[in-house]
């Protein structure tokens, strides 16, 4: 069987799997799950393994679940299919769990769908047996950077290292068996065009997390306002301060802060004593990101001398800039346009979000398209998927194909790359990187 021939049927696999595909995609999008809490959604990717007759580990990093198919003609690389069992915060979605906010206006149901359309079509076609590599379907948890101070009660306790999901998998060794990896994130679409599109992502923010405390001291706010130091005047004072800088920020940086208070007081006749603040600090790049964040941290703590409150400031590790692997990137490209034709495929611009796949990409080639499905805002309301097939059937077919240039012929393709692939950071490196926050 020729590449073609082969790609051609896996595709025809994915295709006439599409109920099964979009069953489990509503099925995750009818119970969202926080990260490290996503044990329903585990539960329901490890049944889909089981049905498939994949061998599987499971409970990696509390909720992840690892897959593997075994390449006929050997296993010299193995590539990883990446999908992510956390969904985001909004509580005003209309699917929303009522009790925790969490809704998958992330896309990320899409993902686990994607991730499972791929081991499907490998499967029914009978293509591993041509492949002289293995197959690594990997749901993971907890990639949104959310309920930073729930995670970091977590680390505290011991039970995991850090927030995101990613690089407490990479540091947990769960990666060191997968030498590249794929995945997709869904985008929005504009109103005006009526069909999907695939955009082939460059590079994005990175951030540095942080929980930031001021500390005053309470007294009665009507009758007494002079015998307290108000913590809420000190946080706000610094968050101008950190206004005051901003058009010092580099616009090749793309440097973002956007705090949330999380506690502002206890009471509005009481002087507020005690308040808390989460934030970002984003930028396109690691220099950058550590001086900015620097730089917020002295306009923070100002704030808190102008009033005479103190600031406690902790710095988490975060997210690394994503920098996509080009030859992936050209591979998935070429597949794209194969399937939806060279005038909805395109190459993205830079993106000032964050993901932890820019993590893995500092250690190995990786590549994280950007599908557009999605009528909305993402992460807002009025997300929804308007096309199904570009939702979860296309980005799963363009990545098995991908998988088959990579692992075909005895894996040269996958061989060229590796040969020239020189990591960003080692993995020893990165670690040493986040261990340098617990200092």
């Amino acid at each position: 069987m020729t590449k073609e021939e082969l790609k051609k049927k896996v595709c025809d696999a994915i295709a006439n799997r599409k109920a099964d595909i979009k069953s489990i995609a509503e099925a995750i999008w009818s119970e969202p799950e926080l990260g490290y809490k996503e044990h329903k959604t585990a539960k329901k990717v490890e049944d889909a393994f089981e049905k498939l007759g994949v061998p599987f580990k499971n409970k990696l990093a509390l909720t992840g679940v690892k897959g593997r198919l075994k390449g006929g003609k050997g296993s010299k690389y193995s590539v990883a299919v990446i999908g992510e069992l956390d969904a985001i915060i909004c509580a005003d979605h209309p699917a929303a769990d009522e009790t925790s906010g969490a809704a998958h206006c992330c896309g990320h149901n899409a993902q686990i769908a994607n991730m499972m359309a791929v081991t499907m079509g490998l499967i029914d076609s009978g293509a591993m047996q041509f492949l002289a590599g293995d197959v690594v379907p990997f749901a993971v948890p907890a990639e949104e950077y959310v309920e930073i101070t729930y995670r970091n009660r977590l680390i505290e306790e011991g039970k995991i290292k850090y927030i995101g999901g990613k690089p407490e998998l990479i540091a947990r060794g769960d990666f060191d068996d997968v030498d590249m990896a794929l995945q997709i994130h869904l985008t929005s679409v504009p109103n005006e065009r009526q069909d999907g599109f695939i955009e082939i992502s460059t590079t994005s923010n990175g951030f540095i997390g942080k929980l930031i405390k001021y500390k005053g001291e309470a007294s009665h706010a009507a009758a007494a306002p002079h015998a307290g130091v108000n913590a809420l005047n000190a946080a706000m004072m610094g968050m101008m301060g950190v206004h005051a800088i901003r058009e010092t920020f580099q616009e090749k940086d793309y440097i973002r802060f956007h705090p949330i208070i999380t506690q502002g007081g206890d009471l509005v006749n009481v002087v507020p004593s005690d308040v808390r603040m989460e934030s970002y600090v984003r930028a396109g790049n690691v220099p950058a990101m550590i001086d900015a964040n620097e730089r917020i941290n002295q306009a923070l703590k100002a704030g808190a001398m102008a009033v005479g409150a103190t600031c406690e400031i902790k710095d988490l590790p975060g997210y690394l800039p994503l920098n996509n692997n080009p030859t992936l990137n050209d591979f998935l490209k070429q597949n794209a346009e194969n399937l939806i034709g060279e005038e909805n495929v395109s190459i993205a611009p830079h993106m000032t979000g964050s993901t932890d796949t820019g993590d893995l990409s500092h250690i190995m080639p990786v590549s994280h398209p950007w599908i557009g499905s999605v009528r909305g805002v993402l992460h807002g309301k009025d997300y929804t998927v308007f096309d199904e097939d570009m939702a979860y059937i296309r980005p799963a077919q363009m990545m098995a194909c991908t998988i088959i240039d990579l692992l075909y012929d005895d894996a040269k393709s996958a061989e060229t790359l590796m040969a020239n692939y020189q990591p960003l950071m080692t993995k020893e490196e990165y670690l040493t990187f986040l261990s340098g926050f617990d200092k």
